[in-house]
C-alpha cells in the first residue's frame, strides 16, 4: 500500500524523498547549521497537515517560535497546539502524552538542543551530566516510536549542526543528543544554505540544498535544491521553474527562462 506522507512545500524535497513527503507515522530529523532552513521547512510541513486537515503540535523548546512568520508560511497559530516546556524531561513527557492521544498527524520538536535534562538546569555549576541528554533522548525515543506507528503521527525533530571540538579527523560537524536519534529517525535531512539570492544588491533570500542523508521508506542519498525567500518561505515558482528545467520543459541559457518559446524572464524575478 502507499505510504501516506506529508508535503515538505518543495516539490523538488518531495520526489527526492522518494515518496511524495514525509512519511507518517515515522521519526524526522531535520538537521543544518544556524539560519539554514530548518524551521521554515519545519513549518511548511506544518501548514500543510494542518490544510489536509490534521492537528499539529509544536513543542518549542527553543522558545523562538515566531507566530507572524508561520503564519505567512500557511500555518494557522489558533489551531496549532503550541507547548513551551521547561526542560527536556517535561519536553518528552509532553510529546509522549501527545502522540498517544492518537488526535496528532504532526508533533515537531525544536530543537534537540533545548532538551536540557532537568538535573543540568537545576544542578551545580561543574557537576557532570555527560550522556544524560543522550540516555533522555533514547528512553524517549525508544517510547514515542512505537506509539507514532500505531497512531500514525509523524516526529520532526529540529537538530543544530554544532562544531565538534578537536576533531582531527571525520567530520568536525556532530548533531547533539546522542545517537538514538540518528538511529530510531526513519529519515534524515541534512539542509544547508549554499548562496544568497540577490535582487540588485538586495539580499532577498537563500539558495537551500537539502540531503536526504537517511530514508527509509525509498532509496536514500538524493537530494534537492529550492530557494527561501526572507518573510515567505519556500519560493513555490522558483520550485517549479527548477523542475521544468530539470525535465526539460522551461529552456535556461544564461540567466534566461523561457518555456514554449515564452521568455520567462531574467533570473527568477
Amino acid at each position: 500500500e502507499p505510504i501516506e506522507v506529508i508535503p515538505t512545500g518543495s516539490t523538488a524535497l518531495d520526489v527526492a524523498l522518494g515518496v511524495g513527503g514525509l512519511p507518517r507515522g515515522r521519526v524526522i530529523e531535520v538537521y543544518g547549521p544556524e539560519s539554514s532552513g530548518k524551521t521554515t521547512l519545519t513549518l511548511h510541513a506544518v501548514a500543510n497537515a494542518q490544510r489536509a486537515g490534521g492537528q499539529v503540535a509544536f513543542v518549542d523548546a527553543e522558545h523562538a517560535l515566531d507566530p507572524e512568520y508561520a503564519k505567512k508560511l500557511g500555518v494557522d497559530i489558533d489551531n496549532l497546539i503550541l507547548s513551551q516546556p521547561d526542560n527536556g524531561e517535561q519536553a518528552l513527557e509532553i510529546v509522549d502524552m501527545l502522540v498517544r492521544s492518537g488526535a496528532l498527524d504532526l508533533i515537531v520538536i525544536d530543537s534537540v538542543a533545548a532538551l536540557v535534562p532537568r538535573a543540568e538546569i537545576e544542578g551545580e555549576m561543574g557537576d557532570s551530566h555527560v550522556g544524560l541528554q543522550a540516555r533522555l533522548m533514547s528512553q524517549a525515543l525508544r517510547k514515542i516510536t512505537s506509539a507514532l506507528n500505531q497512531s500514525k503521527t509523524t516526529a520532526i525533530f529540529i537538530n543544530q549542526l554544532r562544531e565538534k571540538i578537536g576533531v582531527m579527523f571525520g567530520s568536525p560537524e556532530t548533531t547533539t543528543g546522542g545517537r538514538a536519534l540518528k538511529f530510531y529517525a526513519s529519515v534524515r535531512l541534512d539542509i544547508r544554505r549554499i548562496e544568497t539570492l540577490k535582487d540588485g544588491t538586495d539580499a532577498v533570500g537563500n539558495r537551500t540544498r537539502v540531503k536526504v542523508v537517511k530514508n527509509k521508506v525509498a532509496p536514500p542519498f538524493k537530494q534537492a535544491e529550492f530557494d527561501i525567500l526572507y518573510g515567505q518561505g519556500i519560493s513555490r515558482e522558483g520550485g517549479l521553474i527548477d523542475m521544468g528545467v530539470e525535465n526539460g520543459f522551461v529552456r535556461k541559457a544564461g540567466a534566461w527562462y523561457t518555456y514554449e518559446g515564452d521568455q520567462l524572464g531574467q533570473g527568477k524575478e
